[in-house]
């Protein structure tokens, strides 16, 4: 088998080791293999580093075992070319299985080139796709905690939630701020605490809060208001700082906010998972499979026995089926003739991912050939097909009863 890489070595990484194997020929063409074992500490990394320089290896392929691999990367990154390669893509022959045996079989693989890389992004945009993430995962937390207090309304008999759209909003906050630090709460005055269009709501209100609390409710609702308010402020560092980031990817952002459906948050929450440079994936087609917006592809003897989606980039294909759910709901868009066309065949949930699909599809697009988005219409995607249309028309006439007879039509 031809070798590709001579000198190269395989990382078997795990929390506190690493077991490393290089291979390379010496001075007198001699193959070597050698195997080390490191700490995943930074003294320890540095010296795997200079194990490595002093063979000459130019390729370096690490396994993606959770978030190890990321500290070692780090480390060999500026001085090696440095493969991180899906675990499942590598699965030695079972039996006999050693972490020493693993980093020669990842070494073995690395010089016959039978590897492919995972795509990791630059310093900057992993560092901004962190922040993005974090956002996330405050946002999230706000949610839970929404709905913890919701739970302890509903034990002190406060029907809030009932009636105030979100428990969160501000006259929600006074209301809940002056119920907590009011031994015994008048539901009349804390109902003129509501401010703009609740207050016409007032003996709704009225009737929500006249609960039964006691001194461990005020404590919960009191300690939850404070968290929300905690995650809030967070948010807002969080925001202030990815919008403080996101120089370098200013262009892009704009952009992909051009699509309808597409807000800046979620551009840079998308931004920051696929990057900017599309020629690492050679086709929309590429980059749809690495978020896992395609049918996959499961035949056996002929038949087709699954098409469900593959796993892919769970951030950005999140992102992107927000967005699907709020473009298909725009009649002036060819999303929405997409998503009622495949909805109408193949329901509402797989026409969902067609329409994300298809704004992958659009992004790669608009970030190849640096244009913003033009709607086509609705009737973009639709080829005229008079005998079809009249199918369709006949089969709706017969659910509903009735017969289409056609008429010739007069001269």
């Amino acid at each position: 088998m031809e070798v590709l890489f001579p000198f190269c070595a395989g990382i078997d990484v795990h929390q506190k080791s690493v077991v490393a194997c290089r291979i390379y020929p010496d001075s007198h063409g001699t193959l070597r293999t050698e195997k080390q074992t490191f700490r995943t500490m930074t003294a320890g990394l540095l010296q795997l580093g200079d194990w490595l320089a002093e063979a000459n290896i130019t390729h370096v392929a690490l396994e993606s075992t959770g978030d190890y691999w990321k500290s070692v990367y780090n480390i060999l990154e500026g001085n090696f070319e440095v493969w991180v390669v899906n675990a499942h893509h590598v699965k030695n022959v079972p039996g006999r299985k050693t972490d020493v045996k693993d980093a020669q079989w990842l070494a073995d693989l690395m010089r016959h080139g039978l590897l492919r890389a995972s795509f990791i992004p630059s310093q900057d945009q992993r560092e901004w796709r962190d922040l993005t993430r974090m956002r996330l995962t405050l946002v999230r937390e706000r949610a839970a905690t929404c709905n913890r207090l919701h739970k302890a309304l509903e034990s002190a008999n406060i029907k809030l939630g009932a009636v105030a759209t979100d428990l969160l909003g501000t006259s929600s906050r006074l209301i809940l701020r002056a119920l907590v630090e009011t031994e015994v709460p008048d539901p009349t005055a804390l109902a003129d605490l509501a401010l703009g269009r609740l207050r016409d709501k007032r003996e709704d209100l009225i009737a929500a809060l006249d609960g039964r609390m006691n001194a461990h409710h005020r404590f919960v609702i009191g300690q939850l208001l404070d968290h929300a308010q905690e995650l809030d402020r967070r948010i807002e560092a969080f925001e202030a700082r990815i919008q403080a980031a996101c120089a370098p990817f200013e262009r892009a952002v704009t952009l992909v906010d051009t699509i309808p459906g597409i807000s800046v948050t979620a551009a840079h929450a998308l931004i920051s998972e696929i990057g900017t440079q599309m020629d690492r994936f050679a086709t929309a087609g590429h980059l749809a499979s690495w978020l896992g917006l395609c049918p996959g592809n499961h035949q056996s003897g002929g038949k087709r026995l699954s098409g469900r989606t593959r796993k892919g980039n769970v951030y950005a294909r999140a992102v992107l089926v927000q967005a699907a759910q709020v473009v298909c709901r725009m009649p002036t868009t060819h999303y929405f003739a997409l998503y009622r066309r495949i909805a109408a065949r193949r329901g509402k949930k797989r026409a969902l991912i067609a329409v994300a699909h298809a704004v992958v599809v659009t992004v790669w697009h608009l970030l190849t050939r640096g244009q913003e988005y033009q709607e086509p219409g609705p009737d973009a995607r639709i080829k005229p097909n008079p005998a079809r249309e009249l199918a369709d028309l006949r089969r709706r006439a017969a659910r509903l009863g009735h017969e289409i007879v056609p008429l010739a039509q007069a001269a």
